[in-house]
């Protein structure tokens, strides 16, 4: 399979760089289904007699998977380019929702951990990271909106899975006209098979489409010397292997752990939570299933309008300023959220969208962020190392609010006050990851690799 090889990708001379996005978007698309789960989470709950907390952990394992085969085939996907990347990442995926389906058709969970989580994490690990580096590469002027471009996708993925995925449980469902329908497993376990043909279709579209720039490639007018514009923009390169010797990758670790994990509460939970928020005395909610997953596609234009807006932003602030807002600001929201949230819905669903596009502009900021810091040498295995504090995030974010919430009352029992515990513990993590980003400085000179030998010649220049 040499055409997947990093040689057959580069791109001829005069190959439009603006085409590139487009087939990092086909990947992220897909594999942002993830951010959907919370539209069948209730029905899988049913299907199983299973706990939240239980189901949930079909989330947390996909995305630990995420961050580990981030990290460890970071340094891969560097040398074999993305091509081969989305290629495995599709394959990966698409399998995944095989396996998960044949786990609800059988009810066997632990065949949907394996399907969804194992698997499909590791497909969802390979294509987040695939096409960052390359965009990096290609658009070396403004990383900032490299980084947005790429990622922006794997946050929209929701706004086209919520709805798309609604519509077919319906179809799928001879039962859901009727009152407080939740759907079967078998419609569930259709939605898979379906998913997994058509997102493995996209995928490979994307990782055919995809080009990588030839060697000494600069856009017209661009001048490295330009690129220092800031404090901790460093015009030096770092190895991965010493980046994460440095106190700087440990501090950016902790200020994306703690965004996302307080992100991930309200993603991983949101369908069910807009109706606990409004859930009225007599058990019933203000908010349908079908317009909760509305909501979910909303909280989806959020994350990813965050991931474009705030990262291209970033190229303007600086990226550890925009990070100071994406914890401190999110903080004062995650509490306006916990004790005002349910009087309206028009706020509830504001603060909501803000919160989360602040998620999503972490995600996307942080690329960047890495390559000020440790320069374009190993930036994509940089960035699938840090990428470990997702997988962390991954089991800490569900696990507070799915264990808060079954302590609270079973689902359809639990109202607004259920989650202010949950919401205030996410409020402490941000005021932990604001700290840790203000520590951050420019990395010491003695994790930078060594420059090219300069001989003087004997007229004094340089060759």
């Amino acid at each position: 399979m040499g055409f997947l090889d990093r040689d057959h990708s580069v791109a001829p001379p005069g190959f439009n760089r603006w085409l590139v996005p487009p087939a990092a978007l086909a990947v992220h698309l897909c594999i942002g289904q993830a951010y959907a789960t919370s539209v069948y989470k209730t029905a899988l709950v049913k299907h199983f007699g299973a706990s939240l907390t239980e189901i949930g952990v079909i989330f947390s394992i996909a995305i630990v998977m995420l961050g580990l085969s981030a990290a460890v085939m970071g340094t891969w996907v560097d040398t074999n380019g993305p091509r081969k990347a989305m290629f495995t990442s599709a394959i990966f995926w698409a399998g995944g929702f095989l396996i998960g389906s044949l786990g609800i058709f059988t009810r066997q969970l632990w065949l949907v951990y394996l399907g969804y989580g194992v698997v499909g994490g590791i497909g969802l690990g390979i294509g987040y990271i695939s096409p960052v580096s390359t965009l990096i590469k290609w658009f070396p002027d403004r990383p900032g909106l490299a980084t947005g471009m790429a990622i922006m996708g794997f946050g929209g993925g929701a706004l086209i899975a919520s709805p798309v995925s609604q519509a077919l449980l319906k179809a799928y469902d001879p039962n859901s006209g009727s009152p407080g329908w939740v759907a079967s497993g078998d419609a569930v376990g259709r939605l898979f098979l379906t998913l997994a043909a058509v997102y493995l279709a996209y995928m490979l579209f994307g990782a055919f489409t995809v080009r990588v720039p030839a060697e000494g490639w600069r856009p017209a007018g661009f001048d490295p010397a330009k690129v220092k514009a800031a404090k901790l923009v460093t015009t030096e390169n770092v190895s991965a292997k010493n980046a994460i010797k440095t106190r700087q990758f440990w501090l950016v670790w902790v200020a994306l752990f703690c965004n996302v994990t307080a992100g991930i509460g309200i993603l991983e939970q949101a369908a069910p939570m807009i109706q606990d928020f409004f859930r009225q005395s007599d058990g019933k909610s203000l908010v349908t299933a079908s317009v909760a997953a509305g909501f979910v596609g909303l909280l989806s234009i959020g994350n990813m309008s965050g991931r474009f807006a705030w990262s291209a932003t970033s190229d303007v602030t600086g990226r550890k300023r925009i990070y100071m807002m994406y914890l401190g600001v999110g903080a004062v929201l995650y509490t306006v959220l916990a004790f005002a949230g349910s009087t309206a819905t028009a706020l509830y669903v504001v603060l909501a969208f803000i919160i989360i596009s602040f998620y999503g502009g972490g995600f996307a900021t942080v690329p960047a962020y890495l390559r000020d810091l440790f320069g374009t040498y190993q930036v994509g295995a940089i960035h699938g190392r840090l990428l470990t504090a997702w997988s962390a995030a991954g089991v800490a974010g569900p696990l507070i609010v799915n264990s808060i919430l079954d302590a609270q009352g079973k689902p359809g029992q639990l109202n607004a006050v259920s989650y202010q515990p949950a919401l205030l513990t996410m409020v402490a993590l941000l005021v932990i990851g604001f700290v840790s980003n203000l520590l951050v400085k420019p990395v010491d000179d003695r994790f930078h690799e060594p420059r090219p030998e300069r001989h003087e010649t004997s007229q004094g220049g340089l060759k």
